[in-house]
């Protein structure tokens, strides 16, 4: 088992602190050996990003594209090889990481190909200015342009690093930035893989470098650097808020896409059946481990029964086991201490007195960091599992009995990333989608338009990315002004 290295300046780089064991969660077997960078090391990563920020920033954009729309063909080409890798890192069903990690990641790496062509001025309305102390009447013409920021740290999530990390690298490249990327701990090594076909594709030294560490000092030091002039994080809220107290403190730009409860509104008239496969995804996409998922379910009293039943049957249907066998449906949880977590949070449902409908145990595997999924009804807004986020297969149920008392449930919570609603009303659906406190909603769909802008209210984010709107984020607005 060869040692991964870390990836600076264009070179492959022996770490400062050694290597930490990268271990599947299925089978509790070591994948590989990732690098422990120094402190000085993540600094180095940031001070190449900052020497190829102002060659890379000039480029012509169809050069840029050029690199992208090759480093999609790459991943591409060993796309074998690297679902492989996603399934022994994550845990992933092998259909999850070929289809939602290793596709996904190539195709952001194709969208923004197209994205570094996208105009990046915008003609504001000419405005007419009276005479004055600034000098003469005249009319004054304008345009909004959009610069690229600088260096961007991105730090990724462990849910899916293929996915999770070419959205952040893709946009960030196209629009003119050089980027350090820290990956999650528990699966760097796929992160290691993109780079590689970045590097391939003909990316200037320093324009990705990517650094990682089995604990916080690698991630810390990635956005303290001086050289870095954003932070585009995913992951925890507690995490994303001490980050943004670092960033606060030296005016370095942020996106945050952090935690999330996403409540899914099931009213009375809604085609039950489709809201109970909705929600369902929620015990087998990454196992529970998305922030997007509808874990919270207010479910008006009139199919209260009908929606606890379903959803009870539909855990009960799903096969639990090795994420290889191409029968499995729920894979493993991505580590022992998460598996551990989310049991503690079944333990904690059932003191609050909630019932526990189905699922919950570990199942009798000799290895692996499982949990069957787990559902909870007759639940409270108040309790814990309610309010908190489980990341893990477990669903809870709430009832209401009307529009106006679901809509203040859903509202009452701390995240507000994705809502859902199931109504065969369609204006009612619209109606209360706008009365929801979250930055998506999905009206009698789980689905997503990857064109839209994606983001969270309250403590879920800061910002929004996804299509066109990702360009913005990773870059600055600049006013251009002229006499007419």
């Amino acid at each position: 088992m060869r040692p991964q290295k870390l990836f600076i300046g264009g070179a492959w780089v022996e770490p400062d602190l050694g290597h930490y064991e990268v271990v599947d969660p299925a089978t509790e077997e070591v994948v590989g050996l990732a690098p422990e960078a120094s402190r000085a090391q993540v600094h180095q990563a940031a001070a190449a990003a900052r020497e190829a920020f102002a060659a890379w920033s000039r480029t012509k954009p169809e050069e840029r594209a050029a690199i992208l729309d090759r480093a999609a063909d790459l991943v591409q080409r060993d796309a074998e090889a690297h679902t492989a890798l996603a399934r022994a890192e994550t845990g992933a069903t092998t259909a999850t990481a070929r289809g939602m990690q290793v596709a996904v990641g190539a195709a952001r790496f194709r969208r923004y190909a197209r994205g570094a062509l996208e105009p990046v001025e915008q003609a504001v309305p000419p405005q007419i200015n009276a005479a004055g102390p600034m000098g003469r009447a005249g009319v004054f013409g304008a345009v909004a342009v959009r610069r690229p920021v600088g260096v961007v740290t991105c730090i990724t999530s462990y849910n899916n690093p293929w996915a999770n990390a070419a959205g952040k690298v893709a946009p960030a490249l196209a629009a003119g930035n050089t980027v350090v990327v820290k990956p999650a701990p528990q699966d760097p090594l796929s992160v290691y893989r993109m780079a590689e076909a970045l590097h391939e594709a003909g990316a200037p030294p320093g324009t990705v470098n990517v650094v990682t560490g089995s604990a916080s000092a690698a991630g810390e030091a990635a956005v303290d650097s001086p050289d870095v002039d954003m932070v585009s994080f995913t992951g925890s809220t507690a995490v994303g808020q001490r980050i943004a107290e670092v960033c606060g403190r030296s005016m370095k730009r942020q996106l945050m896409e952090l935690g999330g409860k996403g409540a899914a509104l099931v009213y009375d008239d809604a085609d039950v059946e489709s809201a109970v496969r909705g929600i369902g995804t929620t015990f087998s996409f990454y196992s529970g481990q998305i922030c997007t998922a509808p874990t919270r379910v207010l479910a008006q009293r009139g199919v209260y029964e009908r929606v606890v039943a379903g959803l009870a049957a539909y855990a009960g249907r799903l096969r639990v086991g090795d994420p290889a066998d191409p029968a499995t449906v729920v894979g493993p949880l991505i580590s022992a201490a998460q598996r551990d977590r989310v049991e503690s949070y079944v333990e904690l449902g059932r003191k609050e007195g909630a019932r526990l409908v189905a699922g919950g145990e570990r199942p009798a595997f000799e290895r692996g960091s499982y949990v069957a999924p787990a559902l909870f009804a007759d639940c409270t807004n108040d309790m814990r599992v309610v309010r908190e986020e489980i990341f893990g297969p477990v669903v809870v149920v709430v009832p209401f009995d009307d529009e106006e008392e679901g809509v203040a449930l859903a509202n009452d919570s701390d995240y507000g990333l994705i809502d859902y609603v199931w109504s065969g009303d369609v204006a009612r659906a619209f109606r209360v989608a706008g009365e929801l406190r979250a930055g998506g909603v999905g009206v009698n769909t789980v689905g997503r338009n990857m064109e839209a802008p994606f983001g969270g209210f309250k403590r879920s984010g800061v910002g929004r990315d996804v299509g066109s709107y990702a360009l913005y984020a990773y870059s600055e607005l600049q006013a251009v002004v002229w006499p007419g």
